[in-house]
Parts: C-alpha cells; structure tokens; sequence
C-alpha cells in the first residue's frame, strides 16, 4: 500500500495525497452481493432535517458483507480486493469449493489466490477466523465480535487492530484500538491480522467538493453562530467562544459522559485513553 502526492496543477490538486490503490485488483463488484442503499439526507419519517450536515453525495450501492463468518470448515479461495465506497477498509471477494461467494473485511497482506476458512482449531493465518478461546496469545486481531453470533463490531476501519491480551476461564482480555482493555467472552470470533488500508489516514482530499461528493455538506463553526443557536455564540468581534461544548450544553474536552451504572462497565479493565 503507498500513497501518491499530486502535481499542482490545478488548485484542486494542491495539497491532494491520493491512496495509491494498489492492493486493489478489480473495479467490478460482485452483482450478487450488491444491494441498494437509500439515502436519508439527515432527515426523519416525516421529512424534517434531524441530522445537519447531511446530504447529497454520490449514488452509492451497499455490498454484503459477511461479518460473522460462520461457515466453519469450508476453505474458500480470494478471488479479489476490491474498493468498498461505503467503509474506510478494502473487502475481499471469496468463492467456496461449491460455488458460493461472499464479501469480507480485506486484511492487509491478504493476497489474491490465498485460501482463508472459518473454523474452530485452524492455523492463526491471515484472513483466518476462529474463537478467541483457540488464538494464541498475542496475536494480532481485528472483526471481533462482542457477542458470540453477533458479527463483527469491533476493529473494522481501515488500519485497525486489537491484541489478545491473555484468557481466564471463559473471558479474553483484549486491548482495543481505542486503548481501552476489556474482557469479550472467549466464544466470540475473531480474525487474524491487522484491517487493510492502514494509508486511508494519510489521504489528503485536496478540495472541498470531495467532502460533498462523500454526501458531507459544509459544518458551521459554533463560535459563528448566535448565541441562541449554539453556547459559544455571539460575543462582539473575535471574543466569542467560552469552554468548547456541545449544541445541548455537554462539555467537549475531557468530560466523561459514559453513565456510571452502565452493566458492561464490570468487563472494563482500563477505560480508553481520552
């Protein structure tokens, strides 16, 4: 993976870092794993606009992923690496001994041609997935899931990953991108390896129209506001601001709103880093 600096030669491509793409190996998705996406532009079922920020973008059509890998015991080969518009990762298209094909978050270093199975006992390989109760300790994971049969939620953008910490009786612990350790019953599924597209973090877009292409639409600085509109509203000239906090009054920086009597508060080890 690698990214590509742009000549200047529009003002658009100044400052523009693109992804050099070069792990990719089609630009076809899969026709029987497409389906449609509609979009909302922010606004609810009787049409008003509860999310700002929100819309236009380009059409986007949403690919199956298969998250929970529970087709055990069934090696199946990687046909191709392809770009996913709507995640930060690239997904990988594998076909089973009898035909079927599905879609799975792309590990990096997973190559076209490689086989990968879901299994209960299978060599901790990249692209692999298994309990975590039979991954070696240590090992570099990511797909995890935080209930068994639930699909992968955890570590699944571009880059990420999470380690096997250490197991005791029928709890992992694990330490999560975020920093935090917690303990995930060993039952849950994981897969081996870090989340491919770690340069997805490096890409510079080089001009506002990309964002809008991404269906993100321009963001209003709260220090720009009024003060009936936002808390750090209004003041005369440049005094205006106070402590950086939310629409709704919540402090932004440093202010824990995870409620105390929270029931998995008790599988935290180490709170994340703020």
């Amino acid at each position: 993976m690698s990214v590509r600096k742009l000549k200047p030669i529009t003002p658009g491509q100044r400052g523009r870092v693109v992804n050099g793409n070069d792990a990719i190996t089609t630009d076809k998705p899969e026709k029987s794993l497409l389906a449609p996406k509609k979009r909302s532009g922010g606004r609810n079922n009787s049409g008003r606009m509860t999310s700002r920020y929100i819309g236009g973008g380009h059409k986007k059509r949403y690919r199956v992923i298969d998250f929970k890998r529970d087709r055990f015991d069934a090696p199946a080969e990687v046909k191709t690496i392809e770009y996913d518009p709507n995640r930060s990762a690239f997904i990988a298209l594998i076909q089973f001994e009898d035909g079927e094909k599905r879609y799975i978050i792309a590990q990096s270093g997973l190559k076209v041609g490689q086989k990968v199975v879901s299994a209960e006992k299978v060599q901790p390989e990249i692209g692999n997935a298994m309990p975590l109760e039979n991954i070696p300790l240590g090992t570099i994971i990511s797909c995890i899931e935080l209930r068994p049969g639930q699909g992968a939620t955890i570590a699944r953008s571009a880059g990420a990953f999470a380690q096997l910490m250490a197991r005791d009786g029928k709890f992992a612990t694990i330490k999560l991108p975020s920093g935090e350790t917690r303990m995930i019953l060993t039952t849950c599924m994981a897969t081996i390896g870090t989340v491919s597209n770690s340069d997805h973090q490096l890409v510079v877009s080089g001009k506002a129209g990309r964002s809008r292409w991404l269906g993100r639409r321009p963001r209003t600085r709260p220090v720009a506001m009024n003060p009936v509109d936002h808390p750090m509203g209004g003041g005369e000239g440049r005094a205006s601001g106070g402590h950086p906090r939310s629409r709704n009054g919540i402090p932004a920086k440093g202010y824990r709103t995870r409620n105390k009597n929270k029931a998995s508060n008790k599988y935290i080890i180490e709170r994340r880093k703020i």
